[in-house]
């Protein structure tokens, strides 16, 4: 997930733009930004813990995978 697709998120869900303390106010507060990674990597982990659960053929790699995707 890049920031601009964060971004565009919080957007859609009714965060706004607001004047930082240095005076702009094009920026969404970083705290938004990480709680939406933090949401991210939780439903990666949950994902990649389902793929544990059940293994079977390529189930090892897909958990592999899911969780590789938090680290690009």
């Amino acid at each position: 997930m890049t920031d601009e697709q964060i971004i565009e998120m919080a957007r859609q869900a009714g965060f706004v733009e607001y004047e930082l303390d240095d005076g702009t106010t094009n920026a969404f507060d970083k705290r938004y930004e990480a709680f939406a990674k933090l949401v991210a990597q939780h439903e990666r982990e949950a994902c990649a813990k389902v793929c544990d659960e059940h293994p079977g053929y390529m189930t090892g790699i897909v958990s592999l995978k899911i969780r590789a995707r938090g680290e690009a």
